[in-house]
């Protein structure tokens, strides 16, 4: 493991790769890394990426990027009710490394995950997913699916929903979301963003999405009013103490 030890007095000492602690692992070892040694049929899974999270806002997605590309085919499903799907387990990833091989022969980087045979959204790869529109009633709307037993309640998610809430400038929900839902609103020009969230994208937009041979394009705003933007760069003041929090604690 890349071990880089630093004190108050000395500051960052010079970086070094060793064991594991006690054990004799590789730390590239794949059984470290989402279980997924419990997926001994899928091709590649020895090219599966890691990653390394530096600090709180650090990412493999730049939220600053023209955004995520995703495959939406209810042929899989990530989690079912009953099952593990709202826990970190390294078994809910291990399981999904085949459906994200198949979405990159689609063109795109990660899974939109459906469930049920009224496609329910669920997550975008490994990522909660938020829907900034005018919802059914014309109103604007922020919308994340609800934690009923498939969903991983990420802190990420929480922490959006809470923020916005105090801001009281539109409707927060967690409620179901369709694919039929989503595609008539953007016929009808009523998306205004869809992102999703987590502990190492923190905050990652979405741009299009494969689904049914189409591929759906998601607008966004103007880079200066954009929701996402603005809601990365509330999170990281209160993170780094830019912006007084009752969520921050001296320790």
């Amino acid at each position: 493991m890349l071990t880089i030890e630093w004190s108050a007095s000395e500051g960052w000492q010079a970086p070094l790769i060793k064991p594991f602690g006690n054990l004799s692992l590789h730390p590239a070892c794949s059984s470290l890394h989402y279980a997924i040694q419990q997926s001994l049929g899928v091709k590649k899974a020895a090219n599966a990426l890691l990653y390394v999270i530096l600090c709180p806002v650090g990412s493999y997605f730049n939220s600053q990027t023209d955004g995520l590309s995703l495959w939406a085919d209810p042929k899989y499903t990530r989690a079912w009710k009953g099952g593990t799907g709202n826990y970190k387990m390294g078994g809910n990833y291990g399981c999904s490394l085949f459906a994200q091989y198949e979405a990159e022969d689609h063109g795109c980087q990660q899974v939109l995950w459906l469930y049920g045979e009224d496609h329910q959204i669920t997550e975008a790869g490994t990522m909660n997913i938020f829907l900034h529109w005018i919802n059914e009633d014309g109103e604007e709307e922020l919308a994340t699916p609800p934690l009923d037993g498939i969903i991983l309640p990420g802190v990420t998610r929480q922490s959006i929903l809470e923020l916005t809430g105090k801001w009281g400038e539109f409707k927060v929900t967690e409620r179901y979301l369709t694919m039929s839902q989503l595609c008539s609103a953007l016929q009808q020009l009523r998306v205004k963003e869809a992102f999703g969230s987590g502990t190492a994208c923190m905050i990652c937009p979405i741009r299009h999405i494969v689904y049914q041979g189409e591929n759906l394009h998601i607008p966004c705003q103007d880079k200066d009013s954009q929701l996402s933007s603005r809601i990365a760069k509330e999170l990281t003041d209160i993170q780094h103490g830019r912006t007084p929090s009752d969520w921050t604690f001296l320790v």
